[in-house]
């Protein structure tokens, strides 16, 4: 299949789950050596999940199929570009490319928060819309340095 191809595969899949109630129009594919491997759609208001965002239960699909949460080998197709959650998935998820057709800004015309986050993201913690507090650093970093000795520990 071709790139435009996996790209109307991930707009299809936007419609169809869209028209079907699952959530918002978003889909997305994620490919591997020239393969659909996982699909995924928005389910947000279908599983009560906000997490629950086409690219993400995508990336949860290949993984799982794959049994490896590295997807470095992978291509991401998603109907739009992806909101900083998303993003940071993908980064996580090591997928070797993103292709896009919706902007950040054609999501915020029909009232998605995407471009409002990736504004709050480059804000100073205290001029953030949603307060933030730090407490028990100390307490925590115990616990970073226990996993920074730890042997057997699987590095991500």
């Amino acid at each position: 299949m071709s790139s435009k191809k996996f790209m109307s595969k991930a707009i299809a899949l936007s419609k169809t789950h869209m028209l079907k109630g699952h959530g918002g129009p978003f889909g997305a594919v994620i490919v591997r050596q020239g393969k659909i491997i996982a699909e995924g759609w928005n389910q947000v208001t279908s599983t009560n999940d906000p997490t629950a965002h086409a690219e993400v239960t995508a990336i949860r699909k290949a993984c799982e199929k794959l049994k490896n949460f590295d997807l470095s080998d992978c291509e991401i197709y998603t109907s739009c570009e992806p909101c900083p959650m998303c993003l940071a998935a993908i980064y996580w998820a090591r997928l070797s490319k993103i292709y896009y057709a919706n902007t950040r800004e054609d999501a915020a015309e029909i009232e998605f928060d995407d471009d409002f986050l990736y504004k709050e993201i480059k804000k100073d913690l205290k001029k953030r819309a949603l307060p933030i507090q730090q407490i028990g650093r100390k307490e925590a970093l115990q616990v970073f340095k226990l996993w920074q000795n730890k042997q057997d520990k699987v590095t991500y």
